[in-house]
C-alpha cells in the first residue's frame, strides 16, 4: 500500500485484486482519515467464510487515528454544511454511478468477505445503487413549513417558518450481514443532509466499506468529511461518547446497541437492532405462496437477517398442509459454495456464529422441542431447521437465532395469533398471510412491531420505505427521507410583520 499516495491512486487496485483475482491475498488495505489513506501497526485478516481462507487484510485504526478522524470530520462539516442542495445531489448521483461502475468488484468482495451467495450479493449491490439514488432525490427535498402564529392574540402579526439544518458529524456503525447497502443507508442520507461522517464497518466485512469510501471521495464530497475506520469495539465506543459526534446511527445486536445508547450522552441516536420476526398464516390464504415466501425468509443470507422469518404461527385448520409444504421445500435446500450458480443457502459468517445458533437450537431440543429432521452442519454451513413443540420461553423463540432455523406453532383464532406474535421483547417487522380485511386492520392496529407486511414475509424491505422497530428492536427510522430527518435539526424563524 505504500505506493498509494491518495484514493485516486487506488482506483485500479480493486479491479486488480478482487475481479481479476491475481492474488489469493492482497496487501493490507489502508483506511481513510480526512479523505487520506493511512496505515497503522495493526493488521486485521479478512476471511472467506466458506473455506476460512484469508483473502484480504486491512489496517486497523489506532486511538490517535480515531481522534484525527473526529477532528477531520469536525473541520469537514464546515464545508459540507455550506454545500448547496444541487451540489449534494450531483455528488450522490456521481457516487451512484461509481458504485455501478464497480458493481462486479463489489459483488466479488461481498461474496468473499461475507459468504453471500452470488444472487444475494448482486442484489445487495443493486440495492446500494438505488439507496444512493434515492438519497440524491431526497437531498433537494429537504423543506420546511409555514406556521401561522396568529391563532392567539399574542401571535397577531407574527408568522413562523421552519427549516431543517445538517446536524454535524454522523458516526455510522454497520453490521456484517449487509455491509454495503446498510452503509449506504447511513452515508447516503448523511451526505444528502450536508453532514460529515465517520464509518466504522464490522470487523468481519470491512473491505466493501473501504471501497465505498474511496468512491465517495472520487464523487467529490469534501475530503475531510470522509472517514472510514476499521477499529476495535473499544475505540468505537470511545467515539460514541465523544462530543464531536452529533448523531450515532447503529445497526447491530440489541445488547451492543442499547449499551452504546447509554454511553452516548446527549447526542441523538438511531438504533436498528435485532428481532425474532413472526409470520401468521391464516386459513384463508394461498398456502403454496406462503410456504415459498417463508422458505426465502428463513434461508436468505443463511438466516443472518434481523427480519429473518423465525417464528411461524399457522391456523390449526391448515397447519398440517402448510407443514407438509414447508418440509418439502426445506428438504430440497442444500447449502453450498456462494460462487456456485443456483445456490440459495451459503455459509454463516463464522464457526462461532454457527455454534452460538446451535447452542440455542440444542437447548430447545433438550427441553422437548421436536425437530422435523436431523440437524446437519458442515464447515460453516447449517442446513435449514424447522422446529415444532417449542415454547415462548425457549431461546429459539425469545431471542434472535440469526441462522436458517424457524419454529412453527398452531393457533385457533386470529386474536390468539396476535398475542403469540406480541409475546416477544422485540418488534421489528411481522408478516401476515390473509385475505380478510378485518384481520389485516386488526393486525396493523395491535401487532407490536415497526412494520406489518400483508401477504408477504417480514423480511420484505425496499430502500425508500421507513424501516425500524420498537421495544428491544430499537427506535428511529431508516430509508433516506426518514434518516435525513434524524440527521438534521429543525429550526424555527419567527417574523413580526409589524
Amino acid at each position: 500500500m505504500s505506493d498509494f499516495k491518495d484514493v485516486n491512486d487506488r482506483r485500479d487496485f480493486w479491479s486488480y485484486n478482487f475481479l481479476k483475482q491475481k492474488h489469493a491475498k492482497t496487501a493490507p488495505i489502508a483506511f481513510i482519515v480526512g479523505g487520506k489513506l493511512r496505515k497503522s501497526e495493526k493488521i486485521l485478516d479478512v476471511t472467506y467464510p466458506y473455506t476460512g481462507e484469508v483473502f484480504s487484510a486491512v489496517y486497523l485504526a489506532s486511538s490517535s487515528d480515531t481522534d484525527n478522524a473526529l477532528e477531520a470530520a469536525k473541520s469537514g462539516f464546515n464545508q459540507t454544511k455550506n454545500l448547496k442542495s444541487f451540489e449534494r445531489q450531483e455528488i450522490l448521483e456521481r457516487l451512484s454511478s461509481l458504485i455501478k461502475d464497480k458493481q462486479r468488484e463489489f459483488v466479488e468482495i461481498l461474496i468473499k468477505e461475507g459468504g453471500k451467495v452470488r444472487d444475494l450479493a448482486e442484489g445487495e449491490v443493486k440495492r446500494a445503487i438505488e439507496t444512493i439514488k434515492i438519497s440524491a432525490e431526497e437531498s433537494v427535498r429537504i423543506g420546511g413549513e409555514i406556521i401561522p402564529l396568529d391563532r392567539t392574540f399574542q401571535g397577531a402579526n407574527h408568522i413562523g417558518f421552519s427549516k431543517r439544518f445538517p446536524i454535524g458529524t454522523v458516526l455510522a456503525i454497520t453490521p456484517f450481514n449487509y455491509p454495503l447497502n446498510l452503509a449506504c443507508h447511513k452515508i447516503g442520507p448523511a451526505i444528502a443532509a450536508g453532514n460529515s461522517f465517520v464509518l466504522k464497518p464490522a470487523s468481519k466485512t470491512p473491505v466493501s466499506a473501504l471501497l465505498l469510501g474511496d468512491l465517495i471521495i472520487q464523487a467529490g464530497y469534501p475530503e475531510k468529511a470522509v472517514n472510514v475506520l476499521p477499529c476495535s469495539s473499544d475505540l468505537a465506543e470511545k467515539m460514541v461518547s465523544d462530543d464531536r459526534i452529533a448523531f450515532l446511527s447503529f445497526t447491530g445486536s440489541p445488547d451492543v446497541g442499547w449499551h452504546l445508547k447509554s454511553v452516548a450522552g446527549r447526542k441523538k441516536v438511531g438504533l436498528e437492532l435485532g428481532g425474532n420476526a413472526a409470520v401468521i398464516v391464516h386459513e384463508d390464504t394461498d398456502l403454496e405462496h406462503a410456504a415459498a415466501k417463508i422458505l426465502t425468509g428463513v434461508v436468505s443470507n443463511a438466516g443472518q437477517v434481523c427480519i429473518s422469518v423465525q417464528r411461524i404461527f399457522a391456523h390449526r385448520n391448515i397447519y398440517d398442509d402448510l407443514l407438509f409444504l414447508l418440509k418439502k421445500k426445506f428438504e430440497d435446500v442444500v447449502p453450498g459454495s456462494p460462487f456456485e450458480s443456483g445456490v440459495i443457502l451459503g455459509p454463516m459468517i463464522s464457526e462461532n456464529a454457527l455454534l452460538e445458533a446451535m447452542a440455542k437450537i440444542n437447548d430447545a431440543k433438550d427441553k422437548g422441542a421436536k425437530f422435523l429432521w436431523a440437524q446437519k452442519s458442515e464447515k460453516n454451513l447449517l442446513y435449514p431447521i424447522l422446529i415444532e413443540n417449542s415454547t415462548p420461553e425457549m431461546s429459539v423463540n425469545s431471542s434472535e437465532i440469526f441462522a436458517p432455523a424457524a419454529t412453527i406453532t398452531r393457533y385457533d383464532n386470529f386474536e390468539d395469533a396476535i398475542k403469540y406474535v406480541n409475546n416477544s421483547p422485540y418488534g421489528l417487522q411481522s408478516g401476515i398471510f390473509t385475505k380478510d380485511i378485518g384481520n389485516i386492520l386488526n393486525a396493523f392496529e395491535n401487532i407490536e412491531s415497526g412494520g406489518v407486511v400483508i401477504n408477504d414475509i417480514p423480511t420484505f424491505r425496499v430502500d425508500c420505505m421507513p424501516y425500524g422497530g420498537i421495544k428491544m428492536s430499537g427506535f428511529g427510522r431508516e430509508g433516506p427521507r426518514f434518516a435525513i430527518e434524524e440527521m438534521t435539526e429543525e429550526k424555527l424563524l419567527i417574523i413580526n410583520k409589524m
